[in-house]
């Protein structure tokens, strides 16, 4: 079989396309015939060795898949070949087949496309955590969501109204805000492109100010650099600022501005979270097939790449360019 692989550091022109033998199942495994890929900003991570998790190499990126199960382990009870199951796997899902434990896929509605399917488990679960386990989210709050455009954040402005939430979107182009208002944001705005000096920093917060009333109750930050300071200025009295990453550096906060709030600055780390708990993580994956099948969410699909192109959909995330998600295609 094929796969692309990640043989040394570095980003996406280092992936190589090669034949690899095809996986046997362990016990309790699954062998998937892999019909499409979530890319996701960890891939982009870990092909340069700067995530939490460093695979030994070599190694496909790609931790999110879709397919139809080709073999089962003799301790499989749960599944059989020729099952549609989608699955979260770290890292492996960039090949032609892929190995999983049974305990890390599950099927998913037969409206659901491959794509859809391999778009959903990791950017709205992440956005589904953050939103309603880490940020207690209640209807009639307002909810920024910053980088709403992108995989992780789109799911956001989805969810957020779903919740009951009044969404204000902020993307770096108008094209992005419009599709985040196509998807259920109530208002929203263009920001500049960082780096964002002290006055445009200010011009940020007092716009967010005025889009929320005066603040926010929720801010989901997907961005980070220079954008998470102004932001935390224009949060409300017992607001919630949910970090969620950092394509636009790693910011440093004025712990005094919590205080002076009486806000929380909270960590969102889904993968690390259904590691913890899965019983929590599967009921709301539960809740979002429930979601999607009531059609209050839809995996938006931007662009999709045959695997042979696999770097150049990891380049697309890489350089901000993505609108929604981006699928590869086996």
């Amino acid at each position: 079989m094929k796969a692309l692989l990640s043989k040394s550091p570095g980003g996406p022109e280092t992936l190589v396309l090669e034949d690899v033998p095809s996986p046997e199942p362990g016990d309790t495994d699954v062998v998937l015939d892999v019909k499409a890929v979530g890319v996701n900003y960890p891939d982009v991570l870990m092909i340069q060795d700067m995530y939490q998790f460093k695979p030994e190499r070599p190694f496909s990126p790609g931790g999110e898949i879709s397919g139809t199960i080709k073999a089962v382990g003799k301790d499989v009870t749960k599944y059989k070949v020729g099952d549609r199951v989608v699955g979260s796997i770290g890292w492996g899902g960039m090949a032609e087949e892929a190995v999983v434990d049974q305990a890390r896929v599950r099927p998913f509605p037969e409206s659901m496309s491959y794509e859809e399917a391999a778009a959903l488990l990791m950017t709205y679960g992440t956005s589904y955590y953050a939103l309603k386990d880490r940020g207690n989210c209640k209807p009639g709050e307002s909810l920024l969501v910053l980088g709403a455009a992108g995989g992780v954040g789109l799911a956001a402005v989805e969810l957020g109204k779903a919740m009951g939430m009044e969404v204000i979107a902020a993307a770096s182009s108008q094209e992005k805000v419009d599709l985040a208002m196509e998807k259920g944001a109530a208002k929203g705005f263009v920001y500049d492109r960082g780096p964002l000096d002290r006055d445009q920093q200010k011009t940020l917060s007092n716009k967010i100010k005025e889009l929320g009333g005066g603040g926010v109750d929720v801010i989901y930050d997907g961005v980070g650099g220079d954008y998470a300071e102004p932001a935390l200025r224009a949060m409300n009295w017992d607001g919630r600022f949910l970090v969620i990453g950092f394509p636009a550096g790693i910011p440093k906060m004025p712990l005094n501005l919590t205080l002076l709030k009486s806000c929380n600055i909270v960590g969102v780390f889904w993968g690390a979270a259904v590691a913890r708990d899965p019983e929590a993580n599967e009921a709301n994956i539960k809740e979002l097939f429930e979601m999607y099948e009531a059609g209050k969410i839809k995996p938006h699909v931007s662009n999709t790449y045959p695997l042979s192109e696999g770097a150049a959909a990891i380049s697309e995330l890489m350089n901000r360019k993505a609108k929604g998600k981006v699928v590869v295609t086996v």
